[in-house]
């Protein structure tokens, strides 16, 4: 996956601005908070309009985040990527040839810990750490486990993005559609 200018990854968290996001210049999107039902159509049109959809497995309302699960969306749907906080998720994604983007929550030191021993086990092709907006532990992370980083969660600001970038992360994933227009694949950074 090469982000190219792509420093923004949209994450789409309702239908209104599906359409809009269609039209923008970017690549990848995240897709959140989907029926299973409306998945095939909605992935289908992403893909015919050039987006390369990453998919967050554990917020697909209606599909369990087992192997089933995982071979459903690998086969059936055929995103780009996974994105999802377990370690099966990730594995299988894998093993399918999916991007496999293991999602971490930092609440305190000890997620911290279990997080990198858990990214050494899965070795996920990124990391979507959150929240992102702590530019010292997305450094420390990525001196621990030396994986692509994605930053997420409460990135509300220009500055919250250039924060996170400057730490080293790869891209941000954000809904703010603020953000989307800010920030484009054809001008980088305004």
């Amino acid at each position: 996956m090469t982000l190219d200018n792509q420093i923004i990854l949209p994450a789409l968290r309702n239908m209104k601005d599906f359409e809009k996001l269609l039209d923008s210049p970017y690549e990848y999107i995240v897709l959140l908070d989907l029926h299973i039902g409306n998945l095939k159509n909605i992935t289908t049109k992403a893909k015919q309009h050039k987006k390369k959809v990453l998919l967050h497995a554990d917020l697909i309302h209606g599909l369990k985040a087992d192997d089933y699960g995982i071979d459903y969306l690998c086969h059936q749907i055929q995103p780009e990527g996974i994105i999802s906080t377990r370690a099966n998720v990730i594995s299988k994604a894998k093993e399918k040839g999916l991007l496999a983007i293991q999602r971490l929550f930092l609440l305190d030191s000890s997620a911290l810990n279990k997080g990198c021993a858990l990214i050494e086990k899965t070795k996920p092709d990124y990391i979507e750490l959150l929240p992102g907006i702590i530019p010292e532990i997305i450094q420390e992370v990525h001196l621990k486990v030396k994986i692509p980083i994605f930053a997420g969660g409460f990135i509300r600001t220009t500055q919250d993005v250039e924060s996170a970038i400057s730490a080293g992360v790869k891209a941000v994933t954000t809904s703010n559609k603020e953000l989307w227009e800010h920030y484009t694949p054809i001008h980088g950074l305004k």
